[in-house]
């Protein structure tokens, strides 16, 4: 029987939803073909320090941007503040991060091509080695969603969104919790230590009974 978990855990210095062990994901493209980037109603959370790399790879993914993309970032740059105080990423027409474009691209599991999916054109020109930038660490990071307080307290929470539906049945499918799903973001912006210290936590939880 498995025991209860307190809702939040701290890994290190790091406060942590126990639902990042415990729930299940997997992005489906198939399904969803890209439309946590298309829904929505404020662009991807940035940093200055991502706004100012994301400046320097423009000239490497402009030519995949809309035209309607291209207005924006002309008119009010590649990010702006939202109605919350947040630093985010500009969009298109109220929703559309001005970074997608659409592609049909091959599903690794099936081998069968996935047509006019919403992918990020930073993250493109990142893989073609035309830029050192990949894409915000809240993009790579997601269904996590980090949080800083005001006395710089971190923390990560598991977000749920109906566009999901199809990875959290994935997940399960394959039996890959959140935490595991995300170790490369994970790694990315906490260190491979810190990570190292979230498995092992979880692997204490299970031997336990609470996982």
């Amino acid at each position: 029987m498995v025991k209860q978990l307190p809702p939040i855990l701290q890994i290190g210095e790091i406060l942590i939803s126990s639902d990042i062990l415990t729930e299940q994901f997997c992005c489906d493209l198939s399904a969803c073909k890209g439309a946590c980037c298309i829904e929505g109603d404020a662009g991807a959370p940035v940093t200055l320090d991502e706004v100012m790399q994301i400046e320097d790879a423009l000239d490497a993914c402009w030519s995949d941007l809309s035209a309607s993309a291209q207005a924006v970032i002309d008119r009010q740059g590649v990010a702006y503040t939202d109605q919350e105080g947040d630093l985010v990423t500009s969009i298109v027409g109220g929703k559309d991060c001005v970074f997608t474009f659409y592609d049909d691209i091959n599903d690794f599991s099936t081998h069968q091509p996935i047509h006019d999916c919403c992918l990020c054109a930073l993250e493109k020109a990142y893989r073609a080695g035309r830029s050192t930038f990949c894409k915000p660490i809240s993009c790579a990071l997601y269904p996590i969603r980090e949080k800083r307080f005001s006395d710089g307290t971190v923390a990560l929470n598991y977000h749920r969104w109906e566009v999901c539906r199809p990875a959290v049945a994935k997940g399960r499918e394959l039996g890959l919790p959140v935490y595991r799903f995300l170790e490369g973001p994970l790694v990315r912006r906490f260190g491979q230590e810190w990570y190292d210290e979230l498995c092992a936590v979880a692997q204490e939880l299970r031997q336990q009974g609470y996982l």
